[in-house]
């Protein structure tokens, strides 16, 4: 769920703290989608060559040289045919719409919960929404990360697609079939929470196995996914300024609002299906899947991988090369949702700017968490232990932050509360980049995707602490 880890939620013309839980879920425009990557596919990062980077052993004991999904796989006999070129940098994009694409369910309702709000106004909207889709998600990655040695994760993957699909279906033909803009109607809430929970079920199946997938190529992939989580705030963010300018912010405007969050989310959606299913025949992708198989072939020469107690004692030390990985990750998105969107919504105001000034700011932090994500593709921070110490360094936001408040005079006005937000999304993208690209590199191919999946794990808990920490933190 980066993210997820979101962003513009309002509610009768405010935020509430509660939607820091979806930071990193939202959405890119598909047309700057296109661009972007084609762009980030010409950075340093985009040769399918090995490339190696540098991960500090148990941080700091020792360096060790990972390459990436090709080289790094350790055992012998494996084919060191040529890599096939990523023709069009189709395989490039492919990830980064997707990684675009399983955040945007999640965005569309918590971004048309204004609409829910004023159709059901006696519930707890946003925080039923919040509850329901995180518990639902990180229940079913620890099933999944226990299990995926017996699945497959294209069709985890696929499954998931179509229940996402499902997901977003639900609400516009509900509302055109049955609710119609009527108030109190609570059989549709609890269709809507139902739907809610589903797209929180196929955000495990999704993001896990997307996650995972990228984990066993070279690190430009990863890097996409990574980019695209983060272009998604951008496209949320340029919604909601569209449709606060253009729709009036009574029962009509919020309808109309609301179908469109969904309609974007089901446009991309279907593109994100069509893109997966092709993905499997581009020769580059065909390449490192064939790696995979040779080394857990040959892995299974050794001892039954599948076997229980080698299974679990393969999973306990890919949860012990993670860990710090995992940690730092985890620690990003506590200091995060502690204070966006929460504080940036709810505690500083702008006597000029008046109710723009939140979505302002929160574009303004989507933006350069899509440039942070983004940088990883041309500069990457190799060593491992200055990477974690980086997120611990974040921590230097909470001060900061409440200087904005209770600091002198020119610290409480827009321009240095502007800068630390952006600073916020910066850093916060690209470290999260560093960390989920290192990742997967720090063990053999073959557990790369168990790697990626615990290290998702690890972001959605993160996601949660950051929420619960925005609510006790008086700032």
């Amino acid at each position: 769920m980066t993210t997820s880890d979101s962003v513009s939620l309002f509610k009768n013309g405010s935020f509430t703290k509660l939607t820091g839980l979806v930071l990193s879920r939202q959405a890119y425009a598909s047309s700057t989608l296109f661009a972007f990557a084609f762009c980030f596919a010409l950075s340093p990062l985009n040769s399918d060559q090995s490339s190696v980077i540098r991960v500090s052993d148990e941080m700091g004991t020792g360096s060790v040289a990972i390459a990436d999904a090709e080289s790094s796989l350790l055992l012998s006999g494996v084919s060191t045919a040529k890599v096939p070129a990523d023709s069009f940098h189709l395989a490039y994009i492919i990830f980064f719409t997707l990684g675009l694409g399983f955040l945007l369910p999640w965005n569309a309702f918590i971004t048309a919960v204004d609409y829910f709000t004023y159709l059901y106004p006696d519930a707890s909207v946003d925080r039923v929404f919040a509850v329901v889709y995180m518990l639902v998600a990180l229940a079913f990655l620890l099933v999944i990360i226990l299990y995926s040695h017996k699945s497959d994760a294209y069709v985890r993957i696929n499954i998931g697609l179509a229940l996402f699909l499902v997901s977003l279906l639900v609400v516009p033909v509900m509302d055109a079939a049955y609710i119609k803009g009527r108030v109190g109607l609570y059989d549709g809430f609890y269709v809507t929470v139902a739907a809610v929970g589903l797209s929180g079920f196929a955000d495990a199946l999704v993001q896990g196995g997307i996650i995972g997938s990228a984990g066993e190529m070279p690190e430009r992939y990863m890097q996409a996914v990574v980019a695209g989580t983060a272009a998604s705030g951008v496209l949320i963010s340029f919604l909601r300024i569209i449709t606060k300018a253009v729709y009036s912010q009574d029962e009509s405007g919020l309808r109309k609002s609301a179908n469109l969050y969904f309609a974007v989310g089901v446009v991309i959606m279907a593109i994100c299906v069509v893109f997966y299913n092709v993905s499997h025949r581009l020769p580059v992708i065909k390449y490192y899947k064939d790696l995979k198989v040779q080394a857990v072939n040959e892995e299974k020469e050794l001892e039954d991988p599948l076997a229980g107690a080698h299974w679990r004692s393969s999973l306990l030390k890919t949860v012990g090369k993670v860990k710090w990985f995992g940690s730092g990750i985890l620690l990003i998105y506590v200091v995060t949702l502690a204070i966006f969107p929460g504080y940036i919504t709810e505690d500083v105001h702008s006597e000029l700017l008046k109710d723009w000034y939140p979505v302002l700011l929160i574009t303004g932090y989507n933006v350069f968490d899509l440039v942070g994500k983004s940088l990883t593709a041309f500069y990457f921070l190799e060593n491992a232990k200055l990477a974690v110490w980086g997120c611990v360094a974040r921590l230097l936001f909470f001060p900061l932050f409440y200087g904005c408040l209770h600091g002198p005079e020119f610290f409480r006005t827009e321009i240095p509360v502007t800068i630390l937000t952006c600073l916020l999304g910066l850093t916060n993208g690209y470290m999260t980049s560093v960390l989920m690209i290192m990742a997967p590199k720090a063990v053999p191919l073959q557990h790369a995707e168990t790697a990626g999946i615990v290290i998702v794990l690890f972001l959605v808990i993160g996601l949660a602490a950051g929420s619960v920490v925005a609510w006790f933190w008086a700032i």
